[in-house]
């Protein structure tokens, strides 16, 4: 039970301070939404790096947060600044992908100059074809190198839903890649 508290207790600090900060910066306090802004940037650059090819995510990035901005005034509890975002993150890869119908594939020319790099690009090209709800949780903490709880904070999900969704997703992505290596 002590564990419990122990978890659940900062989580709800963290929440209380985004909170804080996110009606401060909705009047105007711009050091306020920095701060909100170097919470939550490995967050929302970790679902955009799932979504869109990878040389439009620090561009994306600056768009969320500038909407983020400028639709403060539309977050209805300011303790969910960090599910508010993700899903705005979501929205704007959504947005992105119906203007510009392009699929990014792995250049060979890549995988001849630098192996790793081309397999870790084949890896995240993978990941990008996985389930919304799987793909956004692994590039978290595979990529941003999030914890469970920070991944469930940022998210919106229960911590359980994390542990489970990690879980299936690392397993469909083992299956997806010795499949495409047996290819």
């Amino acid at each position: 039970m002590e564990q419990g508290r122990s978890v659940t207790f900062p989580l709800a600090l963290a929440q209380s301070d985004n909170a804080f900060l996110a009606n401060a910066a909705r009047k105007g306090d711009r050091p306020a939404f920095g701060l909100l802004y170097s919470r939550f940037a490995r967050m929302v650059h970790g679902i955009l790096l799932a979504r869109v090819p990878r040389s439009e995510v620090d561009d994306l990035v600056q768009d969320v947060f500038l909407l983020a901005l400028r639709r403060l005034d539309t977050l209805r509890d300011p303790c969910a600044f960090g599910p508010w975002l993700a899903m705005i993150a979501r929205n704007r890869a959504t947005d992105y992908h119906r203007r510009s119908r392009e699929t990014t594939e792995l250049s060979e020319d890549c995988a001849a100059q630098d192996p790793r790099r081309a397999e870790a690009l084949a890896v995240l090209s993978t990941i990008q074809k996985l389930p919304e709800a799987y793909r956004e949780t692994l590039v978290l903490r595979l990529v941003e190198g999030m914890s469970g709880p920070e991944i469930a904070e940022r998210t919106g999900l229960t911590p359980a839903s994390v542990r489970v969704n990690l879980h299936r997703g690392m397993k469909l992505l083992r299956e997806k890649l010795e499949g495409r290596e047996a290819s």
